[in-house]
């Protein structure tokens, strides 16, 4: 049996003032030796006896407070053993067990601030990789899945929970691209062939990580999609040579056409049909390479969107008086917010080509439909489609870059720029053939954030 510390001390005063009496009973018979006759054992044991109640009952009174206050200092230190930090101790006895309980109280105090404050910050670290696009999976040394975010459980399970699962098994269920890039021990580039036909073939990026946690190897795996980088970086490069392009032609197409006038002037007396011909030749060549310079520089030049409220409506209205369509199921009654004049000029040209492809005017086809994604966003999903003679496979994974065209005199801009204009919009842009015939276009648009949230 563990005596407490009050206990000890009660039973120390005792026997401290016993051995006193018994001591100053000795001292006095020693000194005065006629008192060794009239004191005997008797009243000395009485003595000592009523001494020995009155000290356990004062020490006992006296003491009180500090079992009452250590006490409450132990089930405080075992609350916060617990992880309990809200537990707050009386302030009572003297001024020093006062201030000890004081000291205990602030001390808890900061702990819950600091937890509070930890907490906040991994509320919010798990927020931020939920929401990130990256893909993250956290193995442990036997991989097993301890972490995924809200990305790798869409890229792996589409959304289903893979925490608690091996890696081999997870794995079982995805393309062979995939999992091959998964169990490689070395990270870099790889590609993911798209799963429909003419889709554009994902670029991702994976790399690895490795670390000690709680006496424990861990490894981090962290997927990034690098598809719109990639093609992002491609189209600045495409940019820019069309700059230095445009800019050395322009230098020189410009005294041509100053000298074709001068020319004309100068040999106008003379009335030659030949040279007629030849300046009408050189103005007419002029003019159709400043015309082809404009439309690339166009393309180099595309400004950033500035968006506005579209109500779609009066956009399909604006488009039926330059395009035949025919307008399929009821259009979004929330409005766009998107820049007007670049996504009319995306529709424009995609009716357009419809209407190039040799698909009768009726069978044009144009829906608007809102379409909320499995990933929490919420935004536009728009069709133009056609009965024509459709694209080749060739032709699909091609059709979306610059230069590239099947017309005889198209300059291979008109999808390029409407991919960067929708994707300057955050959105996706894709060309599938139809089942029987003809093509789809389709054109996912996500509404703004600040826009949706007023």
């Amino acid at each position: 049996m563990t005596l407490t510390l009050r206990t000890k001390l009660i039973w120390g005063n005792v026997i401290a003032s016993q051995l006193a009496i018994g001591l100053f009973a000795l001292l006095l018979v020693n000194l005065v030796p006629e008192l060794s006759q009239s004191l005997t054992l008797g009243p000395v044991l009485t003595c000592m006896l009523l001494a020995g109640a009155l000290v356990w009952l004062l020490t006992r009174w006296l003491t009180q407070g500090l079992s009452t206050s250590l006490k409450a200092l132990e089930v405080g230190l075992l609350n916060i053993k617990d992880n309990d930090f809200s537990v707050n101790i009386p302030e009572s006895g003297d001024s020093q067990l006062k201030a000890l309980s004081r000291l205990f109280n602030e001390s808890a105090a900061v702990l819950r601030r600091e937890r509070q404050y930890i907490y906040q910050r991994e509320l919010l670290l798990d927020k931020v990789i939920q929401s990130s696009p990256n893909v993250m999976v956290l193995l442990d040394d036997r991989q097993r899945i301890i972490y995924a975010n809200d990305a790798a459980r869409h890229l792996f399970a589409k959304g289903a929970r893979i925490e608690g699962g091996m890696l081999e098994e997870l794995l079982s269920g995805v393309s062979e691209e995939l999992a091959s890039a998964v169990i490689n021990p070395k990270g870099g580039l790889f590609t993911l062939a798209s799963l429909d036909e003419g889709g554009e073939d994902e670029t991702w990026h994976l790399s690895r990580g490795r670390f000690l946690l709680n006496g424990q190897y861990h490894h981090l795996i962290l997927l990034k999609q690098m598809t719109r980088e990639l093609n992002r970086q491609e189209v600045a490069v495409w940019k820019k040579v069309i700059r230095i392009i445009s800019h050395e032609l322009n230098n020189s197409v410009a005294p041509i056409a100053s000298m074709v006038n001068s020319g004309r002037k100068l040999t106008a007396p003379l009335d030659d049909p030949k040279l007629k011909l030849i300046f009408d030749t050189i103005e007419d060549r002029t003019t159709h390479l400043s015309q082809f310079i404009f439309n690339y520089a166009r393309f180099a030049k595309l400004p950033l969107p500035k968006r506005s409220e579209v109500d779609w409506h009066k956009l399909v209205a604006q488009l039926a008086e330059h395009f035949g369509f025919t307008l399929v199921g009821e259009l979004p009654q929330r409005c766009g917010y998107f820049d007007l004049i670049q996504l009319e000029q995306v529709l424009l040209n995609l009716l357009k080509n419809a209407h190039e492809s040799g698909s009768k005017e009726e069978a044009i086809t144009l829906s608007v439909n809102e379409q909320h994604l499995a990933d929490g966003s919420d935004g536009v999903n728009i069709e133009i489609a056609d009965e024509g003679s459709g694209m080749s496979p060739e032709v699909l994974t091609q059709a979306l870059l610059p230069f590239y065209s099947t017309k005889h005199s198209g300059t291979g801009l008109g999808l390029a720029l409407c991919r960067e204009i929708i994707e300057a919009h955050d959105g996706r842009i894709s060309l599938h053939n139809r089942e029987q015939k003809g093509l789809v276009v389709r054109i996912w648009l996500p509404y703004d954030l600040t826009q949706s949230q007023a």
